[in-house]
């Protein structure tokens, strides 16, 4: 499982992975901006003593090859190949940089993130964004550094000044031809290729593009990550609101559904991957490099047969050692954690896990939804307050809350409903108590009144929560949104949310008529929504 770090987290390498043959991918961006990734070996005063120790583009390894510059792959803007134990004992530290080529800033960057992979397995990951500089030209992004044994830690800190200002602070001296680098025809990047010296290809990465496809080796480049999802728009924003929730063919990366909930990959399927053709009963379907064959969303392969086996290496098993296609870790593979550097992250239909270390502030839950944590958190009670229960009691609408705070990341469910996070940014939404699973305590939450002249049972309130944050709602099996429209009604028991800018008023079709005659047709009472283009509805197929 890749652990996730934040600004100033620390670690030693034996921690992350057994491994010393390191792959380290970085990836940043920003439009009309390009960018230098380089590293640089110093010593123990933090300087670099040895040129030779500065690799870059022009400098793409370094002299015994402990560091090497592969390019771009993986979905990696740039990468590097570290075997720690090759490192010679003048190199005490190794600082990974990125500088922007060119007029910039750093805070026009987007999402980006260094990373380390082990065999072909993600161990770590420091996620940043441009909000997290100002003016900056160049940024260190992580270190590996030798106090006693290896270790990692994420930086992330900004840096006036471009490459030659970074060079210069690290003691290095600028070349001329260093100094403006010309645009036109730059150092092709090398592949991944054995040095003229070498008996045998190191053991990593993919071969040319010009050569045949060979077995995936034991070191491995990492499978392309997951994208990190566009910006929801605002829900009170989309022109239309019609998008189904019904899980779809497996297809490529597509924006989020309109009422915020992110596209979610199918069950045990990496996303963005397509599913492979089910392959003959009794035989393994073909994989990807270090990826398993995904199985139908939400179904169990059957009993004794595991749903994919990894080409790559498993996690946990060390370096040199064969992966194997069969066993515990080949058919536990498809149900890994999901860790995708957000705040939430649902982990199947059911199943939603949420970061504490991310947001800064906590997450008020219904008592008893915990199903697993991991970290140090704290759970408290949750109180309504004297007035709270009194409204709560008289309106239908009352929530027990716990609240989880501390540093770690909580598993939430309850009774296998199925769980869509909806992330709210200054708009609003109504959804009814009993649908509320979990949601971030910055939102402000009360009871709102349904107008009308009355619901049999009482259901005239709802819950409207607005502001900044996400709120976990729950259904009964897969919902559907549909936009308001003048004419659109719904089943007061069926519906699960709307957006708090639509008007809602009951409706009835009692007539004098109808009730002369026995029976009728058990819709009698339904809502009826009215607002502005944009608006939505969201209806589950399940009466309360």
């Amino acid at each position: 499982m890749a652990r996730e770090f934040q600004r100033g987290h620390k670690a030693k390498i034996s921690d992350l992975t057994p491994g010393t043959d390191l792959y380290v991918g970085v990836q940043i961006a920003a439009p009309g901006l390009t960018f230098d990734i380089s590293c640089f070996g110093l010593d123990a005063h933090e300087q670099l003593s040895d040129d030779r120790y500065f690799i870059f583009f022009n400098q793409p390894k370094s002299p015994e090859e402990s560091i090497q510059l592969l390019g771009a792959q993986s979905g990696d803007t740039e990468s590097f190949r570290v075997t720690l134990d090759r490192i010679p004992a003048a190199i005490q530290k190794l600082s990974f940089t990125a500088t922007l080529d060119g007029s910039g800033q750093m805070s026009q960057i987007g999402p980006g993130y260094i990373r380390i992979v082990a065999g072909g397995e993600e161990v770590v990951r420091y996620a940043f964004t441009g909000s997290e500089f100002t003016t900056e030209r160049a940024v260190m992004l992580g270190d590996f550094y030798l106090k006693d044994v290896w270790r990692f830690a994420a930086v992330g800190q900004g840096f006036d000044g471009g490459l030659d200002a970074l060079l210069k602070n690290f003691g290095g001296e600028v070349a001329e031809e260093e100094e403006a680098p010309p645009a036109a025809a730059p150092a092709a990047t090398p592949g991944f290729a054995p040095p003229a010296q070498a008996a045998a290809p190191p053991a990593f990465g993919a071969p040319p593009a010009a050569q045949a496809p060979q077995p995936a080796p034991s070191f491995g480049a990492p499978p392309a990550p997951t994208p990190s999802p566009a910006p929801q728009q605002p829900m009170h924003a989309a022109p239309t609101i019609a998008a189904p929730l019904a899980p779809q063919t497996p297809q490529a990366p597509q924006a989020p559904s309109p009422y915020g909930q992110p596209q979610q990959p199918q069950f045990g399927q990496v996303p963005g991957q397509g599913a492979p053709p089910a392959p003959p009963f009794g035989q393994q379907a073909p994989a990807p490099y270090g990826q398993p064959v995904p199985a139908p969303y939400g179904q169990q392969p059957p009993m004794g047969m595991p749903p994919g086996v990894p080409q790559g290496m498993p996690q946990g098993v060390p370096q040199g050692v064969p992966a194997t296609g069969a066993g515990l870790q080949a058919a536990l593979q498809p149900y890994k954690e999901t860790a995708t550097g957000q705040r939430w992250t649902p982990q199947n239909q059911q199943l939603m896990r949420v970061d504490l270390t991310m947001g800064g502030s906590g997450v008020l839950a219904r008592q008893g939804s915990m199903v697993m944590y991991q970290g140090k958190v704290d759970f408290g009670y949750k109180s309504a307050g004297f007035v709270g229960r009194a409204v709560g009691n008289a309106t239908g609408q009352e929530m027990q809350l716990m609240r989880c705070t501390g540093r770690g990341q909580v598993f939430l469910a309850e009774e296998g409903s199925h769980l869509h996070p909806i992330e709210l940014q200054g708009d609003a939404i109504c959804v009814s108590a009993e649908s509320v699973l979990a949601f971030d305590e910055s939102l402000q939450y009360e009871v709102r009144r349904v107008e009308g002249h009355g619901i049999p049972g009482g259901a005239l309130f709802t819950m409207q929560f607005q502001g900044t944050g996400t709120v976990i709602v729950k259904t009964h099996g897969t919902p559907v949104v549909l936009p308001v429209t003048p004419t659109t009604f719904a089943d007061c028991n069926a519906v699960v949310a709307w957006s708090a800018a639509s008007q809602v008023i009951v409706s009835t079709q009692v007539r004098l008529r109808r009730n002369a005659y026995p029976g009728h047709s058990g819709e009698t009472v339904n809502l009826q929504f009215r607002g502005a283009p944009g608006n939505f509805i969201v209806v589950q197929p399940y009466e309360v």
